[in-house]
């Protein structure tokens, strides 16, 4: 019995190899975040190593991708990661929720909420541990964008409607 379910098993995982999914690997940087915000050199650097794989449209996808089920376990995890921030459709959200986003920016580095334990652990994406000082980099920025919006909008249009 034991052998039948190993077989079944194995049979399983060589057959989910060849169903393919949709990888996140689009060009469109029509509503991209740095298409309305400053974002220098040094900010740029940290969102390429921690950030962008999970919040952009465009993942760097690692060897191990190829691999199912992991591939769709890592795919689940940044379309999952998308839909809480995405870089690359960012100011296709109304002005409210941008601003929000920001805010949340700022919490997720204070609290070390990311990047997640899950993408650097088992030393992957070493580039993606955050120094202290990088996390300070990215809070010093986000809070710089909001005060950007302050000074430029109506405060009554940087909060969100409830309904």
């Amino acid at each position: 019995m034991i052998k039948k379910i190993s077989i079944a098993i194995l049979i399983i995982l060589i057959a989910v190899q060849f169903i393919p999914y949709e990888k996140n690997e689009s060009a469109n940087y029509e509503f991209d975040i740095s298409k309305s915000y400053n974002i220098p050199d040094n900010v740029q650097t940290i969102f390429k190593n921690a950030c962008n794989d999970c919040h952009t449209n465009q993942t760097i996808y690692p060897w191990y991708s190829q691999i199912e089920p992991v591939g769709y376990w890592l795919n689940s995890h940044v379309t999952d990661g998308k839909r809480h921030l995405n870089f690359s459709e960012f100011t296709n959200r109304p002005l409210a929720i941008q601003y929000h986003k920001l805010e949340e920016v700022v919490e997720v580095m204070e609290e070390k909420e990311m990047p997640l334990d899950s993408y650097t652990n088992f030393g992957l994406h070493p580039e993606a541990n955050l120094s202290d000082e990088e996390r300070e980099i990215l809070i010093n920025w986000a809070k710089e964008q909001l005060a950007y919006l302050q000074a430029t909008y109506p405060a009554d249009s940087l909060v969100r409607k409830r309904n």
